[in-house]
């Protein structure tokens, strides 16, 4: 209950570190993409750590700063959606931005029991259209929901929005390294996916009944920035973290090692893996959520040998080898514009 004046500065819990449990929030990092446009097909990650979902391909895109409009003062970067037709949004059509954050960094908030905490929502949005917009929280099961509504009472104007949150006293809560809590902005969601704003439903829902639909406009803007969850009922200013620190909780969830390795030279009998093969293990520069996904980007040329690339992944490292079943040879990698991307998405 005392408070401690430091150099004349008296600290809050605002300044206190850890209270953000979005990553990327304030939309710096977008490893993928390096600030290019993405179409929403395929349910894309666009920049780290949010997916465009949909049920139809096509009909928005999302783009780091796009159209390049003034931020809020402290800000430097937004997730833009731009609707790229006027589509009517069916009952069972859903179009929406997604969040997942990790259940380790929600398991304090005791979710699913009488204990669970409340949380506050709070968020700068900018649109070119005006109204009752939609979002939702959800488990990774997708069973338990609480909708959402905000307002954007004055078009191509930055709006601060705060939504408090009670706690789910049921339902399943993971608090392990999979899916804690899904947070859902929705862009054009129909009545079978929509539900009544503040309370808690056992129903899969992505928005809010009767919120506006951005991909029903086209051309429609919709960009969002400073996204913040945080345990209690107020909310704090945006946390705000150093760059380094942001990019390394983004790659515990997915890397790219694009251009960071020009040339590696494998001898065999240096590494042995199975037999006779030549390969390095490559270290990941965050421990990963879960063993990835490795996929290999350009060209991997091979002297000597017909054998492929192949991995073997932890979620510490990674290994590369070219195998081989004569002895002696020299194998040589030079990926033009190449290397290795790692997803441990959620």
């Amino acid at each position: 209950g005392n408070t401690a004046t430091i150099n004349s500065y008296t600290p809050t819990e605002s300044n206190m570190a850890g209270r953000n449990r979005i990553i990327n929030g304030d939309m710096r990092i977008d490893q993928r993409n390096a600030g290019a446009s993405v179409t929403a097909t395929g349910n894309p990650f666009t920049l780290d750590r949010w997916r465009a979902v949909h049920s139809q391909a096509a009909k928005f895109t999302v783009q780091q700063n796009a159209g390049s409009v003034t931020l809020p003062v402290g800000f430097t970067n937004y997730l833009g959606v731009t609707s790229s037709s006027a589509h009517a949004t069916t009952s069972t059509d859903y179009f929406f931005l997604r969040h997942t954050i990790e259940g380790f960094n929600v398991a304090d908030l005791a979710w699913g029991t009488a204990s669970a905490a409340p949380i506050t929502l709070s968020f700068r949005v900018y649109s070119s259209l005006t109204g009752t917009f939609g979002g939702a929280l959800q488990n990774y099961d997708q069973n338990r929901s609480y909708p959402f509504s905000f307002s954007i009472p004055v078009a191509n104007t930055w709006t601060t929005v705060s939504i408090t949150i009670a706690g789910d006293i049921t339902g399943t809560w993971a608090t392990n390294n999979t899916g804690g809590i899904m947070v859902c902005f929705g862009l054009g969601v129909g009545s079978t996916y929509s539900g009544t704003a503040g309370a808690w439903a056992g129903a899969n829902y992505f928005s809010a009944t009767g919120a506006t639909s951005v991909v029903g406009t086209s051309g429609a803007t919709f960009y969002i920035t400073g996204v913040q969850l945080e345990a209690g009922s107020v909310a704090t200013p945006f946390e705000r973290r150093q760059y380094g620190q942001e990019l390394a909780l983004c790659q515990r969830y997915y890397e790219t090692f694009i251009n960071s390795v020009t040339q590696a030279i494998f001898y065999d009998g240096y590494t042995n893996i199975g037999g006779a093969s030549a390969g390095i293990n490559i270290p990941y520069r965050a421990t990963k959520r879960a063993s990835p996904t490795l996929t290999a980007v350009g060209t991997f040329p091979t002297a000597n040998t017909s054998g492929s690339i192949f991995f073997s992944t932890g979620i510490d490292s990674f290994f590369v080898a070219y195998p081989t079943t004569a002895a002696g040879r020299v194998y040589w990698w030079a990926p033009a514009n190449g290397g290795f991307t790692a997803s441990a998405e959620l």
